[in-house]
């Protein structure tokens, strides 16, 4: 006899924001499979309208706790390609190690404290206390030297200071620099542990696939984090590039009734950002560390497992912290110098795109003569990976069913599956729906 399932989780647990999962089933057909965000929009976008440009970025970081970094470099991109500033070739380095700094410190959060209950069979990260705190103790330890790794070179680990358009305000000393080196170095000794938890769970991963389109940034210089060209890897491995400028045309954002977020679309239905997004994008950039952890885990691409989003992040996290190393040490052996910020050249419209660790995130502005905001629109990663988890739902609900999967069972994959994706609900939300009636 045919299965019926009713799943209605309000609110799934361990992401930021609110997001409901409505599945309804009857005698195995499926009348309702919805990904639903119900957070309300916040409207950053028309905040920043009548601010002076040195305002903006302290204002667009508040969008979010966790990508604050991102929103930072982003908007001082974004204001820069407007003004007309150049930056350093410090400044450009500083920022580097400052995005490869915020990939740790949420990768390892995702990573550590979200995502590994569900691979370990937990309700949630506590009581991984009472079955091994010295695993706990060592997270939190961890986490703590990223948060201080994220201090050193933003001056605040969450809504940094002094990222500003043109350069920093402040920049650390070469003996504090010197200092955080040991540290990652020291890290990077404690990864193992995370490394032979993750391949003694990698069996229990469900390996769901559905091939989507991902989208990311393409660095010359590097893995792609904090600068490039739009990349686009189909199906097949085709990979095309675009400028940042062309941003509109490659999301092409629209409404849907039942999320406060908009959703994206590009050459398919959807696409996916993020971790999973940068690792085939940029692959033969990874680090020479970070590709034999790849090895030791049996990961490589092409990939199209969401579930493995959390693989893809802990890979960075190898990347990051030996780049991060290097990117420090060039600074050292160059000498670091405090330099006057460039002023503006002009006043007009610029967009500016960096990587937050949930995906690419592009921010536009517009600035008067004045250089007062008069336009801006921001693209955040999660509000272009709802409609890919919502066509990961549409294919995965009725293989579940074929499974013969009990509802509890149902349940679990589906929230596992959201928080793959380590969503920011709340910096994606922007689409408000309002009836004027007479």
């Amino acid at each position: 006899m045919a299965k019926s399932y009713s799943v209605d989780v309000h609110h799934v647990t361990r992401v930021e924001g609110h997001g409901n999962i409505l599945v309804n089933v009857a005698n195995g057909t499926v009348e309702e499979c919805t990904w639903k965000v119900v957070e309300a929009p916040r409207f950053f976008e028309s905040f920043i309208r009548g601010r002076h440009y040195s305002e903006v970025r302290r204002l667009v970081s508040r969008i979010c706790g966790i990508c604050a970094i991102a929103h930072s470099l982003a908007s001082v991109k974004a204001t820069e390609n407007a003004l007309g500033i150049q930056i350093s070739e410090q400044t450009d380095t500083l920022r580097r190690i400052c995005k490869h700094a915020e990939v740790l410190d949420s990768n390892f959060l995702h990573v550590l404290f979200l995502a590994a209950p569900d691979f370990l069979g937990l309700p949630s990260v506590f009581p991984l206390l009472e079955q091994n705190k010295e695993l706990f103790t060592l997270a939190v330890e961890m986490k703590k030297t990223v948060g201080d790794f994220a201090d050193l070179i933003g001056g605040r680990a969450v809504h940094p200071l002094r990222i500003i358009p043109g350069g920093f305000s402040k920049v650390p000393t070469a003996h504090e620099l010197a200092t955080m080196i040991e540290r990652l170095k020291n890290l990077v000794g404690q990864f193992d542990a995370v490394k032979d938890i993750l391949k003694s769970v990698a069996h229990t991963i469900p390996t769901f696939e559905r091939e989507t389109e991902y989208i990311a940034l393409k660095d010359d210089v590097e893995y792609g984090q904090y600068d490039g060209l739009i990349a686009s890897y189909m199906p097949g491995g085709k990979v095309e590039t675009y400028s940042v400028a062309d941003y509109k045309n490659i999301t092409n954002e629209f409404v849907t009734p039942h999320s406060t977020a908009k959703y994206t679309k590009h050459n398919l239905d959807s696409y996916g950002v993020g971790a999973l997004a940068r690792i085939h994008v940029s692959w033969d950039q990874l680090h020479p560390k970070a590709r034999e952890v790849a090895d030791e885990l049996g990961f490589s691409i092409p990939c199209y497992k969401p579930y493995f989003i959390t693989i893809a992040q802990f890979i960075e996290c190898y990347h990051s912290a030996y780049t991060g190393i290097e990117y420090m040490q060039k600074l050292i052996d160059t000498g670091i110098r405090n330099e006057k910020p460039a002023e503006p050249t002009k006043f007009a419209q610029g967009a500016g795109a960096t990587e937050a660790p949930r995906g690419i995130l592009f921010h536009d502005y517009t600035y008067n003569e004045k250089g007062i905001c008069i336009d801006g629109n921001a693209i955040i990663p999660t509000n272009q990976n709802h409609n890919n988890i919502q066509h990961d739902f549409d294919k995965l609900v009725p293989e579940l069913i074929n499974e013969g999967v009990d509802e509890k069972t149902m349940e679990l994959r589906l929230e596992m599956l959201v928080r793959a994706y380590d969503p920011c609900i709340s910096c994606s939300t922007h689409y408000m729906d309002i009836q004027f009636k007479k």
